[in-house]
């Protein structure tokens, strides 16, 4: 976990291109209130030497889909607090929603300036999004059009009691039916009761699906 009282933002230079990430590190390095941590290329590693850096910001400048989501799910396992900053990308709607789907808070395009990128940088380290106005209308009407037929279509989620609430959210955080058990205060055997009831409700297959199945009911019942 990133220490809250340090106030200078930790950026990590995921930058496939030498002479953008060199530049790009003098630039950081020219900011009092910005430290790169870290730098690599587009290469198999590169997922564990971000977590390790540490860092803040990710400022990534390609595309890989498989990488994007490795790397939001890493973070939101909370092996490290950071946001993704994508640069000198295409003005391509569907490019541009699937970088938002991988976990994604900046989107810069190609003539983005310098300043620009210090300006992602600084705003996602506040926790705001960056988006290019010719392509946030993309992001509306994505929403628009999927939501409701998502709400429509949907079958009534599981009707959970507390208990079973404060379990899917153990279970979502990795917890083990004994460590779920020692935290509630219950017998192992309840435990397993009550997953089995939840999966029964959630007309899942596994744990993970059964939290997926009550997570998305939340986001649903939240529109």
């Amino acid at each position: 976990m990133i220490a809250a009282a340090d106030s200078t933002i930790r950026v990590f230079l995921a930058i496939e291109n030498r002479l953008l990430r060199e530049a790009l590190d003098r630039l950081c390095r020219k900011r009092s209130d910005l430290s790169v941590v870290g730098q690599a290329g587009n290469g198999s590693s590169i997922v564990q030497e971000v977590l390790d850096s540490q860092c803040h910001v990710l400022l990534l400048d390609f595309l890989n889909s498989a990488l994007l989501n490795c790397l939001f799910v890493a973070n939101e396992r909370g092996a490290c607090e950071f946001k993704i900053v994508l640069i000198g990308m295409e003005n391509d709607p569907l490019q541009f929603l699937s970088a938002v789907r991988a976990g994604v808070r900046g989107y810069l395009l190609k003539d983005a300036s310098a300043s620009d990128v210090i300006a992602a940088v600084r705003a996602t380290f506040d926790q705001q999004a960056i988006c290019p106005p010719r392509l946030c209308a993309s992001l509306f009407e994505c929403v628009a059009h999927t939501q409701p037929q998502r709400a429509v279509n949907r079958q009534p989620g599981p009707k959970l009691t507390l208990r079973q609430r404060q379990i899917v959210d153990l279970v979502a955080k990795g917890l083990t039916n004994k460590e779920i058990a020692s935290q509630l205060n219950l017998s192992e055997f309840t435990v397993r009761n009550h997953i089995h009831r939840i999966l029964k409700q959630a007309d899942a297959a596994s744990r993970h699906e059964a939290v997926r199945a009550v997570r998305d009911q939340e986001i649903t019942a939240s529109w």
